[in-house]
């Protein structure tokens, strides 16, 4: 059992587009990371959005804004909160603390981080993870200490890597 399995079964299950990114990536990458959110980068179309949102609210996950998470699925509306309230990430809760974060602005786009992305398996479920390349510049731009020691292992792991 891995963390957040049901979310990411039913992803594939419904062939969501997504890339793994964040303290998940860390350790499936060879870190170790206590973390308690998933973020996930995500193909920002309409129906891909639309179907996490789905899966997300079927699984019991709200949202805190006093907005309908369906608006993330429309470009317009998605593009007004990007613009003009600045959104970085869109965030899903549910009752027992877990944590869905759609990164929204990020400096490796979906379809960068897709094609190099490092395909693991586990039980069953296809995950696509972030390269470590791609998430080190993503945590780069963080200014976050524990992206800074992250990005400080993620270099050692890159090493260890490129030596075999």
């Amino acid at each position: 059992m891995i963390i957040y399995e049901d979310i990411l079964r039913a992803f594939q299950k419904n062939k969501v587009k997504y890339v793994l990114v964040g303290g998940l990536a860390v350790n499936l990458q060879g870190a170790f990371r206590s973390t308690a959110d998933l973020d996930i980068l995500v193909d920002m179309t309409d129906t891909n959005l639309a179907k996490i949102v789905n899966i997300l609210k079927q699984k019991k996950y709200f949202v805190k804004q006093p907005v309908d998470p369906m608006g993330i699925a429309d470009a317009g509306t998605r593009k007004d909160w990007i613009e003009n309230k600045n959104m970085k990430a869109f965030c899903f809760f549910k009752e027992n603390g877990e944590q869905v974060d759609l990164i929204i602005d990020s400096p490796v786009k979906f379809a960068e981080a897709i094609k190099e992305a490092d395909i693991q398996r586990i039980d069953g479920i296809r995950l696509p993870v972030v390269s470590i390349k791609h998430l080190i510049k993503m945590k780069e731009k963080t200014g976050r200490e524990k992206d800074k020691l992250d990005v400080h292992e993620l270099r050692v792991i890159k090493k260890l890597k490129a030596a075999k």
